[in-house]
């Protein structure tokens, strides 16, 4: 068989074989007293000398309380400029980090904290409650540590004064893990992506030609650095480079606006809700956005239109998108900041060292015609190691040749430039995070009165994808209504999971096997839209 294999116009870059700690903070010393990190809110700051210094301290605390080689730490915070020295902190311990969204449930936390068999929480005191109680629930934490200061337990400000001895841990980058972020996948619910310190580090030095960042740069982080986006694009990626990262905890547009304008920002990286705001919403005008320089869109499909209106009303050149997904560290594409005109709506050109294929859609496993739509496959150092735990979910995804099957449909134009136009994968992306419909089912089928559930996404009026639920009713239970159902699962999961909402049916289309007939559900709301 004759596969149609794409290949990155850029040259190879070589794989870069250190910790992520060393990789990002290795040049700390030269940018020495350049200001590192900006808290966003009250302005604090943190130099590279001292990130450099916080983070060994942390290490050496973490270490002293017995975290050893091997162990995994969950990281359960919002963004705040002591996040990068946690996370770095515990990957010098030796300890993988696995990364939780701050809004989780405690039972939520509890499922990720057992399935990574985490020994060790680092939270925030607003967090605390909901960190104790998943710790409760799992069981075998050793301690809750806090980023900033509760009674009874250790602050990083109190590791910071640790007196320790550095630990002095041999770490294999092309084997240890670095990072355990969730991920629902292609399908299914949430598996920790077994992410290397080498295939992060090498993905870092794949981005850097496509978006070069240096000293005087500056970054805001208002994306959450748990999500793998994030991580690599708001705190690896400039601070590898000497770049200075305002962080704020959360988007509330106005605070957003205000700092581009105090901060004079230059780069955004962003999902398409804030190009959303950034084109239409009123408040803009009320700002002085001059500084940026250009706007990256990731985390979800951009609509071509909203980019041009985002771009045009700010006076910046295109909105640049970039592709790819958390089992792919997360990059393989990305529309160069030197593109004089790239096509509208392409999400970039193949990273260094990358290759692609495109399958045609009939499962034959043929690659698609020239320009034909098909399953988006990818190859390259990048690729993780697999799903912890999920060896069949792994085989799943990534082929015996190590072709990852990504469930995104795409095709190429003759130069090069992917264009994403649909998902196989039965995933939503509500506002860029990933919400799995069998785990929002499952629970719907936990309420008494539902019989049978189903969720897709549907798209609201300003584009964004969101779950919709269609539920079967236990007979005698008509009194249920749009509210109880939206209520019951909102009490029980993290905020981007809610279902927005909720249409009573007889019954669900399901295949002889049981499976829900997805398609079917989305053809009734297509026709429903007519």
């Amino acid at each position: 068989m004759v596969f149609r294999v794409f290949r990155s116009s850029y040259a190879d870059v070589p794989a870069v074989v250190a910790p992520i700690h060393e990789a990002v903070l290795g040049r700390a010393a030269e940018y020495g007293d350049t200001v590192a990190l900006v808290d966003g809110a009250n302005g604090a700051t943190v130099t590279y000398r001292q990130l450099d210094a916080f983070h060994r301290r942390i290490a050496a605390a973490l270490a002293d309380a017995g975290l050893v080689k091997g162990d995994v730490l969950a990281l359960h915070s919002p963004n705040t400029v002591a996040y990068p020295a946690v996370f770095y902190g515990a990957t010098r311990a030796g300890a993988a980090v696995t990364t939780v969204h701050p809004l989780v449930t405690a039972e939520e936390f509890a499922k990720q904290l057992r399935d990574s068999s985490a020994r060790w929480i680092v939270t925030v005191s607003p967090l605390l409650e909901v960190a104790r109680r998943a710790a409760e629930l799992a069981a075998g934490i050793e301690e809750i540590f806090v980023c900033d200061r509760a009674d009874g337990h250790v602050g990083v400000v109190d590791m910071l004064a640790s007196t320790a001895p550095e630990p002095q841990v041999s770490i294999d980058p092309s084997e240890d893990l670095a990072a355990l972020p969730y991920s629902s996948g292609t399908t299914g619910v949430p598996k920790g992506v077994m992410l290397t310190h080498r295939s992060i580090a090498t993905n870092l030095e794949q981005l850097a030609p496509f978006i070069p960042m240096g000293p005087g740069d500056r970054i805001l982080a208002v994306l959450p650095f748990f999500h793998i986006y994030g991580l690599t694009a708001l705190m690896n990626a400039p601070l590898r480079q000497g770049a200075t990262v305002v962080v704020l905890p959360r988007f509330e547009l106005d605070t957003f606006l205000s700092a581009i304008q105090e901060h004079r920002i230059s780069g955004l990286y962003v999902a398409p809700p804030i190009v959303l705001a950034l084109a239409k919403h009123p408040a803009v005008a009320k700002y002085d956005l001059s500084s940026l320089e250009y706007i990256v869109s990731a985390a979800a499909p951009l609509d071509a239109r909203l980019a041009e209106a985002c771009s045009r009303r700010l006076g910046l050149p295109p909105v640049r998108q970039a592709y790819g997904m958390t089992e792919l560290s997360p990059g393989t594409h990305v529309v160069p900041l030197s593109a004089q005109n790239p096509p509208p709506g392409a999400v970039g050109l193949l990273l260094p060292g990358t290759e692609m294929r495109i399958l045609a859609l009939d499962g034959s496993g043929e690659d698609a015609g020239p320009g034909e739509d098909g399953e988006i496959a990818i190859r390259g150092p990048q690729v993780m190691k697999g799903y912890l735990g999920r060896p069949d979910a792994t085989a799943a995804v990534i082929d015996a040749d190590r072709w990852v099957h990504t469930g995104d449909v795409g095709r190429v134009d003759e130069d090069g430039w992917l264009f994403v136009v649909d998902r196989v994968k039965e995933l939503i992306k509500y506002k860029g995070f990933q919400v799995a419909p069998a785990e929002l089912e499952a629970l719907l089928l936990t309420h008494e009165a539902v019989a049978d559930a189903a969720v897709i996404g549907v798209v609201d009026e300003d584009g964004n994808e969101m779950p919709k639920a269609y539920v079967v009713r236990q007979p005698g239970a008509e009194t249920l209504t749009e509210d109880d159902v939206t209520a019951f699962v909102a009490e029980r999961v993290a905020p981007y999971k809610k279902v927005r909402r909720v249409e009573f049916t007889g019954g669900i289309p399901r295949a002889a096997s049981g499976k829900i007939l997805r398609r079917e559900l989305r053809d009734r709301e297509n026709r429903s839209e007519e």
